[in-house]
């Protein structure tokens, strides 16, 4: 089941495809990174989700409501906080939170359980003025949190926050979908930051849907490298060139082996060949592949301008 699914999704500002035809499936009770650079149709794709754009072309269903046909009903279900949150500095936590738990008519027991899910019942009583920067954007969640949403629609929520807010807000998050039962949709261009909380992402570029899916499967999926150590590294990086593998040595006992793909049989078939052929092998490992990589990759190869509307 899915929380938000689109199919050729378009959105069209000033005879420019912003968004150009991309495909979403964000799975229910689970992180999604929405990830790309400023100005890639991030904010654009969720201010359609959020009913705030009606899309130029395709499909898009939202809690298994039609966009934006259903957008009032879809609403009820929503929580979002899009960049710094509006809060009065005047009142304290706890009398932000009361001001749009009265606007939503729900229970004053809900204002404890969501200052609970972001840490700052200790702090609900102080005014917002004296809040750091991280302390304003939990409040923010917590008050996209009120009433319990099915879906929690976060744009860049880790922007400007020293390292410590980072980490905070990045825990909080990535622990959401267990405790809440929420799914949460966090656009960022903070493409590692969110590879540490997200379980889902999608990389979109210039309007278009590069990859998305399982974070395991797309960081399996992007070229990485080997670092393999070996007796007579030079000579075995031969033996494996003339096999077809990109390899050469760093070193008089090591050696790299370049664009491999597979990780398990990729080793299994390197470590085969070299052993097979006489050689000490004491160690393989795997270079670390990050979102960042990916993107980059992925970009070069498919990068291209947005199209102009026709």
């Amino acid at each position: 089941m899915t929380a938000i699914e689109a199919v050729g999704l378009v959105k069209t500002l000033i005879g420019v495809r912003v968004v150009d035809g991309i495909d979403l499936s964000v799975p229910k009770a689970t992180v999604y990174g929405f990830l790309g650079p400023n100005g890639s149709g991030k904010t654009t794709t969720i201010r359609m989700i959020l009913g705030l754009f009606a899309p130029s072309g395709g499909r898009l269903s939202v809690l298994g409501n039609r966009m934006p046909q259903a957008r009032l009903k879809a609403a009820r279900s929503i929580g979002s906080l899009v960049e710094t949150p509006a809060l009065y500095d005047h009142l304290t936590g706890e009398e932000n939170l009361d001001v749009a738990r009265r606007v939503l008519d729900l229970p004053y027991t809900d204002i404890a359980r969501t200052l609970a899910v972001t840490g700052l019942s200790g702090a609900a009583r102080k005014r917002t003025g004296t809040y750091s920067l991280g302390m304003r954007q939990r409040l923010g969640l917590a008050r996209a949190l009120l009433g319990g949403p099915k879906l929690l629609v976060l744009d860049e929520p880790t922007n400007g926050l020293d390292p410590h807010g980072i980490i905070e807000m990045r825990d909080l998050i990535r622990d959401l979908p267990a405790r809440e039962g929420v799914t949460v949709f966090v656009s960022s261009h903070l493409l590692n930051e969110v590879q540490q909380m997200a379980v889902h992402a999608g990389l979109i570029h210039e309007g278009r849907m590069l990859a998305q899916g399982a974070l395991g499967t797309l960081l399996d999926s992007a070229e990485t490298e080997l670092d393999v150590t070996v007796a007579e590294a030079p000579r075995a990086a031969q033996v494996l060139a003339a096999m077809d593998f990109r390899a050469h040595a760093t070193g008089p006992d090591t050696l790299v082996v370049l664009g491999l793909r597979g990780r398990a049989a990729a080793a299994a078939a390197i470590n085969r060949a070299l052993i097979d052929a006489g050689f000490a092998v004491s160690r393989l490992g795997f270079r670390p592949v990050t979102l960042e990589d990916l993107f980059l990759k992925l970009t070069a190869r498919n990068g291209a301008a947005p199209r102009k509307a026709a």
